[in-house]
């Protein structure tokens, strides 16, 4: 059969994800320190784009009543038609109407929480011991030593190379690799270039002279029994009374573990919730915060450019309509975003309301579908919503996805969420007598007198999500 070349006509129908309509996505998903940041790119390529000065008085209390209308109404997805580029719009009405500035705060005379955050330079664990080795009187090769050890220590403060490493980094014997260290060991903080656990501990002891006591001891032969909280063993290994062992165990947990975590240069993340709710009366109030985010404008100069159209030349007027297209699509996203994060939490407050009343416990089940269908958008926008923002709320700032918990069977068959069963096991723990815990078991036990019927296993899933120790590991002796 001879192979031949055919050309033919075939329609097909596709969605095209447009410029704009990725635009309003990612803006959508944006935290609000990245649309903050997004929008000061915007306005410095793209010409038509100012920032609207702030006013008082009636002016805003127009734009609240008018942000409130356009809140209450049914506020659609972006849809790819919307994107579709129309030649013969009038961008003069569509300036109009996006030409008043979008940011501004409803509820300025609101108490806000008050978030200060000072920033200041640390001192990190490196610099720190460089600094005590160029104090020390070493020799050249000891110097040399010194520089590959501090090296070779991590933010916890522990030697990561071994001698026989630093001895073929160097190029020097053993013997004078350790002797070294162990001048770099006496540097402060105090258990720094411990190659273990146990060194780091001795280390710390012997600097507090206690050399040949009981903490050495129970540190150089029973630290798996110190981990595992076995004191009866540990008394009865050393001869001692079990008395004697709990007071060096209570030296060697005020021993630091991780030295190093004392310079960690780490800067502080705080979280700047995107939205507040405030309860009024029996009623709750959610206000978007708009704290320090510019109000966007097209510039009157190029406004004014527009409207005379005979004294534009053919380049001149593309190149302002691009601009003028981006910069009100720019507004319509953000006012869209806007509208979008309100009627999300407004629901989740609706669905979550015993949460907001209550606290963590009443926590109910919600998937992402309850929320869109009940605002009648699709998931991938709730969960685009949800992400990376946050809430502050009577209970205290949580992220918006927190609420979406997945379900745990009552006794009673009703559901409760898998946050609040986190919480219960939370507050047992909190409450158990410290001499004797509570088992996974018996924990499990305890949640269905509450009317939880959850597994051991559970409990022990949810235990160490939540970081808290087996209950072997966390008796105290009275």
């Amino acid at each position: 059969m001879a192979l031949q070349l055919k050309q033919s006509l075939s329609l097909s129908q596709q969605l095209i994800m447009t410029p704009q309509l990725q635009q309003a996505i990612k803006l959508l998903q944006l935290s609000r320190l990245e649309l903050l940041e997004t929008i000061t790119q915007e306005m410095e390529i793209n010409p038509l784009l100012d920032e609207q000065p702030g006013d008082d008085g009636d002016n805003e209390n127009d734009f609240y009543e008018e942000a409130k209308e356009n809140i209450i109404q049914k506020t659609p997805e972006v849809r790819i038609e919307e994107t579709l580029s129309r030649q013969d719009m009038d961008w003069e009405s569509y300036l109009s109407e996006y030409n008043t500035g979008w940011a501004e705060s409803p509820h300025d005379n609101k108490e806000l929480p008050v978030f200060e955050n000072i920033n200041a330079s640390k001192t990190n664990l490196h610099s720190h011991l460089q600094w005590q080795l160029s104090l020390s009187d070493l020799s050249d090769s000891q110097q040399d030593i010194s520089v590959q050890i501090i090296g070779n220590i991590d933010d916890d403060g522990y030697l990561k190379a071994s001698i026989e490493e630093l001895s073929q980094l160097t190029g020097y014997p053993h013997d004078e690799i350790l002797n070294t260290l162990l001048i770099i060991q006496k540097f402060d903080p105090t258990g720094v270039g411990a190659r273990d656990t146990q060194e780091c501990l001795l280390i710390q002891a012997r600097f507090q002279n206690l050399a040949g006591t009981v903490v050495e001891k129970i540190i150089l032969q029973h630290l798996e029994n110190l981990e595992n909280k076995r004191y009866d063993k540990i008394a009865r290994s050393l001869s001692i009374p079990i008395e004697e062992v709990l007071a060096a165990i209570s030296i060697i947990t005020n021993f630091e573990p991780k030295p190093g975590r004392l310079y960690n240069d780490d800067e502080t993340i705080y979280v700047s919730p995107d939205i507040y709710v405030f309860k009024v009366g029996d009623d709750y109030e959610i206000v978007l915060n708009e704290d320090g985010m510019p109000k966007l404008k097209i510039n009157n100069y190029y406004k004014e450019i527009l409207s005379n159209k005979n004294s534009l030349e053919k380049n001149t007027k593309e190149y302002i309509q691009e601009k003028l297209k981006s910069a009100a699509w720019l507004i319509k996203s953000i006012h869209q975003r806007q509208r979008t994060i309100y009627k999300v939490t407004e629901s989740i407050v609706q669905f979550q309301r015993n949460f907001f009343e209550k606290g963590v416990t009443h926590l109910k089940p919600l998937v992402l579908r309850d929320v869109a269908e009940h605002i009648q958008m699709h998931e991938s926008t709730i969960s685009r919503v949800t992400t990376n923002k946050y809430v502050h709320t009577p209970q205290g700032v949580f992220e918006l996805k927190y609420f979406f918990n997945s379900a745990i069977n009552s006794m009673e068959g009703d559901s409760i969420a898998s946050e609040s069963v986190k919480e219960h096991i939370k507050n047992i723990i909190k409450n158990e007598n410290k001499g004797n815990p509570c088992s996974d078991q018996e924990i499990a036990e305890m949640l269905k007198d509450s009317n939880i019927d959850v597994a051991r296993r559970t409990v022990a899933k949810y235990r160490e999500t939540l970081g808290i120790l087996p209950s072997r590991k966390r008796r105290t002796p009275c």
